[in-house]
């Protein structure tokens, strides 16, 4: 095993600092940018050289004893109770996989469960199974479905990178899950709310239909927000959805198409849309002036559309393929709901007192 600090004479006259690796047989460089040796011009130059060599000398100990601790299975004393906000941070800094939006809405639950618990510093050394049981708690108190669970997964991978990199010495939430609710926590508009909806005045029009048109098609606020007129293929939308990266075509229903009013240029916006939670604050007023007390987000649009397809006959494949899910576990959870729905309408019709 050998870390061997070598430099590169460039064109201009810089010289290029770089350590070349020898581990386990395979051999492997590390080019060392942000300390590239100017050409000496002027006194300072030379100065400037000999911080930056100082510094790329650290840097290969650095390595050796990162090496020798992979070697021995030993934490190297420089990577001990290192502050774990920022190693998180970091870890999203470099993660590139299509779920980087979950990990990215765990870090900021995890900030949120520090300001709450009044931790103000965190190392990595301070992670221990107390901790992510009360997190794992925090995350199931505060959160809803699948999300205390997907969260947690999220949590446990970061761990798990933290001991690969010699951070922690053990994960402590390996035998640790978090409650999954295979319940689906936000409120469903029937078709007759979804009339009442349609009847009712919005001052924001364009809020009104888009949320409309999601009832009837199923997408997602980040997807109806950038939704252009090239995706309106005659009676279909065609779009690749955001969050999964996937492809999905929808069939517009005849009510759904005057939502979408004057075509315009293939590149335009089809509706012209505030921010998320500007339209959060419309739809509350609208159902308040529709008469409607539940609690209704945009993505209860989804839901809605989901339950609704499945409700008037859709079959399960169907509607799978209609809201884009990789697998049919998701949208079994929706014939469960309208299974449940049926009962409900059937217990609760009025009393008969029958006399034989």
């Amino acid at each position: 095993m050998s870390v061997i600090l070598r430099k590169r004479k460039n064109s201009d006259g810089s010289t290029s600092l770089l350590l070349d690796i020898y581990h386990n047989g395979k051999r492997s460089y590390e080019f060392l940018k942000q300390l590239k040796l100017n050409k000496i011009s002027t006194p300072l130059d030379r100065i400037e050289n000999k911080d930056r060599l100082k510094l790329a000398e650290q840097i290969k100990n650095k390595r050796e004893q990162e090496l020798q601790g992979n070697d021995y299975d030993i934490t190297p004393t420089h990577r001990k109770g290192v502050d774990f906000l920022q190693f998180f941070d970091n870890y999203l800094t470099i993660y590139n996989k299509k779920d980087k939006r979950v990990i990215n809405g765990c870090f900021g639950k995890f900030k949120e469960y520090m300001l709450e618990m009044g931790i103000k510093s965190l190392t990595s050394k301070q992670i221990d199974e107390n901790l992510v049981i009360s997190f794992k708690e925090f995350l199931e108190d505060n959160l809803h479905g699948e999300t205390p669970s997907n969260y947690f997964k999220k949590f446990k991978r970061v761990l798990q990178y933290a001991v690969k990199q010699k951070v922690m010495a053990t994960n402590p939430a390996l035998d640790i899950t978090a409650k999954r609710n295979e319940g689906i926590k936000k409120d469903i508009l029937t078709f007759d709310e979804i009339r009442l909806l349609a009847a009712t005045q919005l001052t924001n029009e364009q809020v009104k239909k888009a949320f409309l048109f999601s009832c009837y098609t199923g997408l997602r606020f980040c997807d109806i927000a950038q939704l252009k007129w090239k995706n309106i293929q005659g009676n279909m939308v065609n779009i690749m959805q955001q969050k999964t990266a996937k492809a999905v075509s929808i069939n517009i229903h005849d009510d759904a198409k005057p939502l979408l009013g004057k075509q315009g240029k293939s590149t335009d916006l089809v509706f012209t849309l505030p921010s998320h939670n500007a339209c959060l604050k419309n739809l509350t007023t609208w159902c308040k002036k529709a008469g409607i007390e539940k609690k209704i987000t945009w993505h209860c649009a989804r839901h809605s559309f989901a339950t609704n397809i499945i409700f008037y006959g859709s079959d399960v494949n169907s509607a799978s393929a209609l809201l884009g899910h990789s697998s049919l576990v998701y949208t079994q959870r929706y014939v469960r709901v309208v299974a449940s729905l049926k009962e409900k309408a059937v217990a609760n019709l009025p009393n008969l007192t029958i006399s034989l």
